[in-house]
């Protein structure tokens, strides 16, 4: 549990102290947002320092890091150890900085273009796909499960191919969801501290819980200390990301937060939970598919724009609202995500402490 919380410290103090620094830096380059035009009440947020996921990166990359060494033991005085780095944490760690590496340069060909389109829809997915084939060949080099999974496996082994296209949807999918929904202030910072936050606690639970899960026990406790870490970072950048945001994260803090939400699922066989965890970023997505169907077979929008975020912002909600509204969904769908995965630890045990 100490080791979580010099994670969580460790990415949290950086991006804390660091990301005043980063705005005066993007600000001094005009490393700004674009603003598309049709986004009312949004254009003043035009120029704002962007970004800003390169300061959760190493911030998160720093506290995994700091949290695998220890350089005091109470009792023992000074006990300086290096603990082992779990192919598994380091799998999370690759597709999030993957993933962040393809939004970063999403957001450098918006500042070279001077405009709101950065790569091409067929760079960004070769990009997307040489990190989630990665991913999935590492993945099956260390063992872990192929089977399809909700809150622990479901008998169901997909085999390597299947697996393979599962790690690309996945991948490419969260990446994306996450994407979509960061179009307020706060939002994406917001709820995926709390969603990141559920894979601290499941993550632990199995490392406390080998006998039940039958993970590799440094494994799990490894991807508790990563998902600590982007908890840290996460908090710490929305310090500054808060209404009214005086940096954005950028492509470069949103696919990167995407892939560790899907690395997170694969790794802690979790698959399928995602979907109740993430059920905000669910919403957004299915509202944009929603938008663009309705549209192109009825001819008429569902909504008045998507995602559904700026819907609300256009019936007159402020932006303050929605965005706490929206953390208050996100919140409750943690909640039910976690107590499903612990009701069925307790079907399992028969209701016993772990």
């Amino acid at each position: 549990m100490i080791q979580l919380l010099i994670a969580a410290s460790i990415s949290f103090a950086f991006t804390i102290f660091v990301t005043p620094v980063a705005i005066r830096v993007f600000r001094g380059r005009s490393i700004g947002q674009f603003i598309q035009e049709d986004v009312r009440g949004h254009l003043h947020k035009r120029g704002t320092p962007t970004m800003g996921g390169v300061v959760i990166i190493f911030g998160t990359l720093l506290g995994y890091v700091g949290a695998h060494i220890r350089l005091f033991t109470l009792g023992d005085g000074l006990d300086f150890r290096v603990y082992s780095f779990a192919p598994e944490g380091l799998l999370a760690v690759l597709a999030f900085v993957g993933m962040g590496f393809i939004g970063f340069l999403d957001d450098y060909a918006k500042y070279a273009r001077k405009h709101n389109l950065g790569l091409s829809k067929r760079w960004k997915f070769l990009g997307q796909l040489a990190v989630a084939a990665t991913f999935a060949w590492g993945a099956q080099r260390i063992g872990v499960s192929t089977e399809l999974s909700f809150v622990r496996p479901l008998g169901i082994d997909l085999g390597p191919i299947l697996y393979f296209l599962l790690v690309l949807f996945m991948l490419t999918a969260a990446a994306n969801a996450v994407n979509l929904t960061d179009g307020l202030d706060g939002l994406v910072a917001g709820s995926v501290s709390l969603v990141v936050g559920a894979y601290v606690l499941i993550a632990f639970w199995q490392f406390r819980n080998i006998a039940v899960y039958l993970v590799d026990i440094n494994g799990a406790l490894d991807l508790a200390r990563f998902a600590a870490a982007v908890v840290g970072a996460a908090l710490g950048f929305l310090w500054w990301n808060a209404a009214p945001a005086r940096i954005f994260m950028g492509d470069t803090g949103s696919q990167a937060f995407g892939g560790a939400l899907a690395a997170l699922a694969l790794l802690t066989n979790t698959q399928l939970l995602l979907v109740l965890l993430g059920g905000l970023y669910v919403a957004e997505t299915l509202s944009v598919i929603g938008q663009v169907f309705s549209f192109r077979v009825f001819g008429r929008r569902i909504l008045r724009m998507a995602p559904i975020h700026h819907h609300f912002e256009l019936k007159g909600w402020p932006e303050t609202m929605v965005i706490v509204r929206f953390w208050i969904l996100a919140g409750i769908m943690v909640a039910i995500g976690v107590g499903v995965f612990y009701a069925d630890f307790l079907s399992i045990t028969g209701g016993g402490s772990p």
